[in-house]
């Protein structure tokens, strides 16, 4: 579905989730400048990552909560200082690199565009003042798992920059006909939603033909989270989803390549 915001005008939009963190090169490297560059350098120009702020309120681009996970030091983002975090060393033996900023994405990679999920608590306001700082009102869509965080941020950008609505955990768990209504009325311009969703101890089809028919008939464009495998990528495609996101970059690339769908650059 097309879009009059630069953002989402050429579809269907390609995300790199995390750079792509199981792109083969990346293993290890998720939301890295490096991962993120090897993402540019496939040709991909939409990025997603999350964002977290530092004891002292720094805003860096990191998915987890603590860093003990992907990096050779431990303990909470919100607990640690910038200069405790840049510490950490993320990959495998030599070839080895850090948690950046938020601003050193923005700026190593500028003709790109991100998509942001605000991850962690008082990361509106300082995402908003990082997008003015650099005019980034068309290069962004901003997302959050948690209502109040993505509501702090639209009363702060009014409408100014492309907002998703996404599907917090409770709602999943307790699915009911009136979730495609709210849905629908929501002030966001993009539904990110995954395939399915568990409910009852069996998978429910979330991302389906009437869904996606009635996001457009609304205005909304849809993005599918994480898809990684290739015949669900041709299928959601078929069914005319506006974005796929994905850890496979290379294979998200070549899908597209191959049903002359690829937006991203040559």
């Amino acid at each position: 579905m097309a879009s009059s915001r630069p953002y989402l005008a050429r579809t269907p939009v390609a995300l790199a989730h995390r750079g792509g963190a199981l792109y083969a090169p990346n293993v290890g490297l998720e939301n890295t400048l490096t991962a993120f560059g090897r993402a540019v350098a496939l040709g991909y120009t939409h990025l997603e990552t999350d964002v977290h702020l530092t004891r002292d309120g720094r805003l860096v681009a990191f998915h987890d909560t603590r860093l003990d996970r992907v990096s050779d030091l431990a303990g909470r983002i919100r607990d640690l200082s910038w200069d405790e975090v840049r510490r950490a060393r993320l990959g495998p033996g030599p070839e080895h690199d850090r948690v950046p900023l938020l601003s050193e994405v923005v700026e190593a990679f500028p003709g790109t565009r991100l998509n942001i999920d605000l991850k962690a608590p008082d990361t509106a306001r300082p995402l908003w003042q990082l997008i003015q700082e650099h005019g980034l009102q068309d290069r962004v869509c901003v997302g959050s798992f948690y209502q109040r965080h993505l509501s702090e941020f639209r009363r702060l950008s009014r409408g100014r920059v492309v907002t998703a609505a996404g599907v917090p955990g409770t709602a999943l768990l307790r699915f009911s006909p009136r979730w495609l209504t709210t849905m629908l009325h929501t002030p966001a311009e993009v539904l990110q939603v995954p395939p399915w969703v568990p409910l009852r101890g069996r998978r429910f089809e979330l991302t389906t033909e009437r869904f996606v028919e009635s996001a457009h008939r609304h205005g909304k464009q849809v993005h599918v989270w994480t898809v990684d495998d290739p015949a669900e990528m041709r299928r959601l495609l078929d069914l005319g989803v506006d974005g796929l996101v994905s850890d496979r970059i290379d294979v998200l690339k070549q899908v597209l390549v191959e049903r002359g769908q690829w937006t991203g650059a040559a």
